[in-house]
């Protein structure tokens, strides 16, 4: 979450006031603006608030022509009531809320049998804000179970993790709060996320892991998990190195067991120790939820589960956060009991076929070379063809926003900070019909951008609008 810094009062504004907001006196009711950056001295009546701040809500992007975002962006009203319902209901509150907490329990039960876990009933897991704080957990989980077995050296020896330079933003954080050395694999030509021989290469005695990531953010292309698993197997057999993999699976994980059955990716590898996903991505809920799962009760040490004596009850937690509403896990099972295995089935090939569909019409226009085509996650990313010298991805990011379309261009990391991409997030809810729009729109789009002197971005650094 980023941090919001406080405007200082001098020359402070105030909201601009329509006189009709006052319910009964348009004259008296709405006599002073109310400040923007302190408290007002005086309520108003809820009508007026609920006024004022959908007017300024109004100059938000439409968050279903946002194709930067994984997030969900559209539930079924059903889903909206149940989690209007529980909004006020404290997750933590296991006692008070024992049917939330047995959901929370079937959701976690769930996902280790759709994880192929050898024996579901044993596997543990959790929800948790997001796939962020499933990192978190998935992590500090790695880095116990690597200090428990080297104790004779920790904390002398400096741990580290495995990942490759793709990896999502929450896991430099994890290495930076957490005091973990990141070692990054980086992009080489073609290959755009990471190498599993260079990553058996990069691990040693102090090795907590290794990410495999199902489904990168920069392109939406599968880590080769099994290839990783054996890359680490061979490492063992040659040094003894036992090193655990952990499996982000904020997208991939709600996608693969339904649309990819024959991809060896999770608890069936006895290599990956845990798995996280994000619920409110592919697993179509409102943000925010995620989960992690551990393949078992070992996976997870035991000290960092904390059993809380909280309103009269014994509560074992593992979580960073505390009190969150019920409403997003209430959610999650819904929408596990709405669709069930085929549902999810069916709605994942919908967005793939989107998502293919769409990259093929982007890729007939001639002007643009595809890196992926979205046979993987739901996404895909293009950049402009070698012999297109008038403009770049900036400009087309630019000018699609202005049809309200919210397309991310950004560039690659170590060592292809030479490419700048174009990135589209397929999701349930971006339709068929929508997609045709864009691509007309992009069509449209292109006579002016070819007729352009140059590029007109000047600082790339600064136009990147990759932040997720």
């Amino acid at each position: 979450m980023p941090f919001s810094e406080g405007t200082p009062r001098t020359g402070e504004r105030r909201l601009s006031v329509n006189p009709f907001y006052g319910p009964a006196n348009p004259l008296g009711d709405m006599a002073e603006a109310p400040p923007t950056h302190r408290l007002p001295e005086q309520p108003m009546a809820p009508a007026t608030a609920h006024q004022l701040v959908r007017d300024e809500l109004m100059l938000d992007g439409n968050a279903r022509l946002n194709l930067a975002t994984f997030v969900t962006t559209w539930m079924e009203p059903e889903a909206g009531i149940l989690m209007a319902e529980c909004r006020d209901k404290n997750m933590i509150d296991k006692d008070e809320y024992p049917r939330t907490a047995e959901l929370e329990r079937r959701c976690v039960a769930m996902l280790a049998d759709l994880w192929n876990a050898p024996d579901p009933s044993t596997a543990v897991g959790c929800s948790t804000t997001g796939s962020s704080e499933a990192c978190m957990l998935a992590g500090m989980a790695l880095k116990r179970r690597w200090a428990q077995r080297n104790a004779d050296r920790y904390p002398a020896a400096r741990p580290n993790l495995i990942m490759g330079v793709n990896v999502q933003v929450c896991w430099e954080k994890f290495c930076n709060f957490w005091e973990v050395e990141a070692r990054l694999v980086p992009m080489e030509g073609e290959r755009f996320h990471l190498d599993p021989q260079a990553a058996a290469e990069l691990c040693d005695e102090n090795t907590i892991g290794v990410v495999g990531i199902l489904g990168s953010t920069f392109d939406g292309s599968y880590e080769p998990i099994a290839d990783l698993c054996a890359a680490l197997d061979g490492l063992q057999e040659r040094t003894g190195l036992d090193v655990p993999v952990h499996v982000d699976g904020a997208s991939g994980a709600m996608v693969a067991p339904f649309l990819d059955e024959d991809l060896v990716w999770d608890f069936r590898l006895p290599r990956v120790a845990s798995i996280n996903t994000s619920g409110h991505k592919y697993g179509l809920v409102y943000p925010g939820v995620g989960w992690a799962l551990w393949r078992d009760a070992e996976a997870l040490p035991e000290e960092l589960v904390f059993r809380v004596n909280y309103l009269g009850g014994d509560m074992p937690t593992f979580a960073l956060n505390f009190s969150r509403p019920g409403a997003q896990v209430v959610a999650q099972y819904y929408t596990f009991l709405r669709l069930g295995r085929q549902g999810y089935r069916a709605v994942q090939q919908a967005a793939r076929d989107v998502a293919t569909e769409l990259a093929g019409r982007v890729e007939a226009l001639g002007d643009f070379h595809l890196l992926t085509r979205g046979d993987e996650l739901p996404v895909f990313a293009f950049t402009t063809a070698p012999d297109v010298k008038a403009y770049d991805v900036f400009d087309v990011s630019r000018r699609l926003r202005e049809s309200g379309w919210l397309v991310p261009a950004y560039t690659f990391p170590a060592n292809r900070e030479d490419l700048s991409v174009l990135r589209v997030v397929c999701r349930n809810g971006f339709s068929t019909d929508l997609a045709e729009l864009l691509a007309q729109d992009l069509e449209r789009l292109l006579p002016d951008l070819r007729r352009q002197p140059r590029p007109l971005t000047e600082d790339r650094g600064a136009a990147t609008s990759f932040h997720h």
